[in-house]
């Protein structure tokens, strides 16, 4: 539902704008990553601007980022130790993380390359920056980090000397490890709730594999990004110790949507489906292979909830922080990454991917009295079918009576709008050439005909066009229209034969509200974009007396007059749902659903559409 834009008509404080968050872009970062240069001393790195550096990410926020590190190995090695790329990822990591709302690090093990303590001591100076910072991350050993093929059994080692438990234990994310340290898990808060990264050694034993079990056990309604060194091998497959921990415990856990593995290159990734019949993604991340050992590349995974997607990117902020000293040849070809493994999106239905394990409650009914809000001129909602009269719930007599046009019928349906106040819907099976259908029609005497709604007023509607919606006989019907011509209201601009006013569709699925003002002559109109088959829509035309706006979603649309439009013209003639005139004759009958219609008469605010 759309938030922003909000117009105010002066009625009630317009609700707050949703935030805004910029992307990533090479040319957006040349300035603010200069001082992740090579030469900033460590001391400099404490000087992260204070208005980002170390705030909390926002939890409610439905766009947030998910950082990503992998082999950082050629780096450290031996005696060839240059951790000025990984201080620069991190610390662009602390300067943008409030713009990028970044809620955590992961690194994807091989952190050095021969696990000695002089290397791993170096990259843990690296890392200091984030533990002062408070910023929650996560690491996993590789086989170069522990110099050995065993499993997590191994017993004492230098990464864990530096990596193990010990140093996560004052972090808020950090939820736990397991008995042999090897394998940890973390969590954080996001889009309004908990997620898991689960950072599992290159080798799992018997014990690893029920330790990792038993943390998802005890979060079962938590989705988990697993993270690991080993398990994605080129384009579309898995390695043998891949498809190991896939069929002993990615495939039968469907909390675990995606997965990320370094180890291998180049990068790649795959998609299988699991058990539950759903999909995973599963992404090799590495770029050792590259200039400067991968210049400390991070991927940055921005997850956006209201588009249903991740968006990945892949840079260097080493490499971008030293392009205002000029780069060299290979600088330039690596500074950012744009290969379809590198730069790409990820569709995903949120909420539809994790209704497995974490189903997202229907909204409640909510009872007719909470919609008679002050000024309520109309309320029909369609909770059963429809026999004879449909009551008016506002009390106020503009009750409905079905017409029937070729023996057509209406049904009914439980099917509604997600924020719909009433649970059902009416299905109206219009046709043209020849017509036939029905709709509904107000009563002769309903007070609602010669209304003129001078002052203002707010028209809603819920719709919803079937798969079978054909535009040569479905095309202009009207979801809510008032009879009587602008010729009979002495108003003959324009066609003089078109209905006073009508909410309609045209042949390109676009909402339309044409009606005649009381100051004007001609037809004042505001369109909507083109809305998509087999999807609820809500509706609403807010008038404040002076000016008409349509939003669609609760979203203003660009196509709003700006010309002065008062009330609407009356000739005392009925309302119709679902219906269209033509020299006031019935000439098109809605095929689709209708849910809940209210009509008031003053400008109503966003906030206080029927969907909230």
């Amino acid at each position: 539902m759309c938030t922003s834009h909000e117009h105010d008509h002066g009625q009630e404080a317009a609700q707050a704008g949703a935030g805004r968050r910029s992307f990533l872009r090479a040319t957006a970062l040349l300035g603010a990553a200069a001082t992740a240069a090579v030469a900033v001393p460590a001391a400099a790195a404490e000087a992260a601007p204070a208005s980002s550096a170390g705030r909390h990410p926002d939890p409610d926020s439905r766009r947030f980022t998910l950082a990503v590190m992998p082999d950082t190995q050629y780096l450290f090695d031996g005696p060839s130790i240059e951790k000025a790329p990984v201080e620069a990822a991190l610390r662009y990591l602390l300067e943008h993380g409030k713009e990028e709302n970044i809620v955590f690090l992961s690194h994807l093990g091989d952190l050095t390359q021969n696990g000695a303590p002089a290397e791993f001591a170096a990259i843990s100076d690296a890392f200091d920056l984030l533990d002062r910072r408070g910023v929650g991350y996560s690491v996993l050993a590789g086989n170069h980090d522990v110099n050995s093929s065993t499993t997590d059994q191994r017993g004492a080692t230098a990464y864990l000397d530096v990596f193990g438990p010990d140093r996560f234990k004052g972090h808020r994310t950090f939820g736990g490890a397991s008995p042999d340290g090897y394998n940890t898990y973390h969590l954080f808060r996001a889009a309004g709730r908990e997620w898991m990264v689960l950072a599992l050694d290159w080798r799992l034993s018997d014990q690893g594999h029920a330790w990792a079990r038993s943390v998802l056990a005890a979060h079962p309604r938590t989705p988990v990004v697993l993270t690991t060194h080993e398990l994605v091998v080129g384009d579309d497959s898995l390695s043998a110790y891949g498809q190991q921990l896939w069929d002993r415990l990615v495939k039968d856990h469907d909390q675990i949507f995606l997965t990320l593995n370094g180890h291998y290159w180049p990068a790649g990734r795959a998609t299988r489906r699991n058990t539950a019949g759903n999909d995973v993604h599963l992404h090799l991340t590495n770029y050792q292979n590259r200039y400067f050992g991968g210049a400390a590349m991070i991927r940055l995974y921005r997850f956006d909830l209201d588009r249903g997607v991740i968006d990945v990117e892949t840079v260097s902020p080493w490499i971008l922080g030293r392009a205002g000293k000029g780069l060299n040849e290979l600088e330039r070809q690596e500074i950012e990454l744009s290969g379809d493994a590198d730069r790409f999106t990820v569709d995903i239905d949120f909420e539809k991917r994790f209704s497995g394990f974490a189903p997202v409650p229907a909204r409640a009914s909510r009872p007719a009295s909470r919609m008679l809000i002050p000024g309520t001129a109309a309320y029909w909602r369609f909770d059963s079918a429809v026999s004879g009269t449909v009551r008016d719930l506002s009390g106020r007599g503009n009750d409905l009576t079905v017409v029937s046009v070729g023996g057509g019928t209406l049904g009914w349906s439980a099917d509604h709008h997600p924020d719909q106040p009433g649970h059902g819907s009416l299905e109206f099976q219009g046709h043209k050439s020849p017509l036939t259908g029905a709709y509904l029609q107000t009563v002769d005497k309903a007070p609602l005909n010669s209304a003129d709604f001078r002052d203002g007023y707010t028209i809603e509607v819920f719709y919803r066009m079937p798969a079978d919606w054909d535009p040569d006989h479905n095309a202009w019907a009207g979801l809510i229209s008032r009879r009587g011509t602008g010729g009979a209201a002495g108003k003959t601009a324009d066609d003089p034969d078109e209905p006073l006013a009508t909410l309609s569709l045209s042949n390109d699925r676009e909402p339309q509200w044409a009606m005649r003002p009381l100051n004007q002559q001609g037809i004042a109109t505001n369109w909507g974009q083109e809305t998509p088959l087999e999807t609820w829509w809500h509706l609403a035309v807010v008038n404040d007396g002076r000016h008409t706006t349509l939003y669609v979603q609760g979203c203003p649309v660009v196509r709003n007059p700006k010309a002065p439009a008062v009330g609407i013209a009356s000739v005392g003639k009925p309302w119709l749902l679902g219906g269209y005139t033509y020299a006031d004759t019935i000439d098109q009958i809605l095929h689709g659903r209708l849910g809940d219609v209210r009509i008031v008469s003053r400008a109503l605010p966003v906030s206080s559409f029927m969907t909230h």
